[in-house]
């Protein structure tokens, strides 16, 4: 019988700081079986951070289940920081932080702008992936930066004209120039309303039925500027990714097991980008789920990547 549960409420059995080059310090926890098959999760964003809800999509008897922050990210110091923060430079932590756990392969999860840093993970290190666990797919496109700026109003028009409208309507034709130079002000004056504004933005699509505390989980001090300004970095430079360059690197992770988790009504990242990743991976699994949005914590979403990660018991 499938689980559609997650699993029930763990605590790390360690917690730690792993330092980076500086000024980059690492937030890392472990928790499950400390002798078990590593898992790693990649939370979304980038600027989104972890939450204890994402141990709970392995089974801790099973997984030694890993979570960390990335650069700029929650526990990790400093918060918001931009030196030397690229996709390459977060491949690169993910690699410094399997060598010191003493890892040689493990299975890699991830969501949202996670599913982005996986695929690109896995694409450079294929023989250190175990399986893939992809959930609200992102591959960083030009269309899908432009549908984040401009489209999420089709469904949520009132959360778009709340965002547009933090801007002065002459600076709206390059919305990521505008927010990027706010957001990479010092001064909080400068930096925090433009902040708010992006993440009440995005917490307002997440889910399939919104959910108000969500939304102000999103937009509040301690997450937004995180969360802002790393998003508006890494989408004003494209990822540090070539135009279609996950798809057509494809060969190069063909054999490894994955699942490819999408929500049917996702409107932060939109079907149409699943659809073209599982079009250029047939070999993975593709489980479409009808009743859900963008967020991971949605019951259906949560329990397709329970599935999943139950399947991969049997891959160590």
């Amino acid at each position: 019988m499938n689980r559609t549960q997650p699993y029930g409420a763990i605590d790390p059995f360690r917690v730690e700081q792993l330092p980076l080059e500086h000024p980059h310090v690492m937030y890392v926890e472990q928790s499950g079986n400390p002798d078990g098959v590593p898992a790693v999760y990649l939370h979304g964003g980038p600027g989104a951070g972890t939450s204890p809800r994402n141990r709970r999509l392995f089974d801790p008897e099973h997984y030694r289940i890993i979570l960390f922050e990335q650069r700029g990210v929650g526990r990790s110091t400093p918060v918001a920081d931009l030196t030397d923060n690229t996709t390459w430079h977060l491949v690169a932590d993910m690699e410094r932080l399997r060598e010191h756990l003493g890892i040689e392969r493990w299975h890699v999860c991830g969501g949202s702008w996670g599913s982005t840093l996986s695929l690109a993970y896995a694409q450079t290190h294929p023989d250190r992936c175990l399986s893939l666990g992809l959930r609200g797919i992102f591959l960083c496109t030009a269309a899908e930066i432009d549908w984040f700026l401009h489209g999420m109003g089709t469904f949520f028009p009132e959360a778009e004209r709340a965002f547009h409208a933090a801007i002065p309507e002459f600076e709206r034709g390059d919305l990521l120039t505008a927010y990027g130079t706010r957001l990479d002000d010092p001064d909080p004056a400068i930096h925090s309303p433009a902040a708010q504004a992006w993440a009440r933005y995005e917490g307002s699509c997440v889910s399939l039925i919104p959910e108000p505390a969500a939304t102000d989980d999103f937009a509040s001090t301690d997450n937004a500027l995180a969360l802002a300004r790393l998003e508006c970095h890494y989408f004003r430079n494209s990822c540090w990714l070539e135009p279609d360059q996950l798809l057509n690197n494809m060969d190069r992770i063909r054999d490894i097991p994955a699942t490819i988790v999408q929500g049917r009504y996702d409107v932060i990242c939109p079907p149409w980008t699943a659809d073209a990743l599982a079009r250029a991976w047939p070999e993975a699994t593709y489980i479409m789920v009808p009743d859900a949005g963008h967020a991971v914590s949605e019951p259906g979403i949560t329990a397709a990547l329970v599935e999943a990660s139950d399947r991969y018991r049997a891959i160590a």
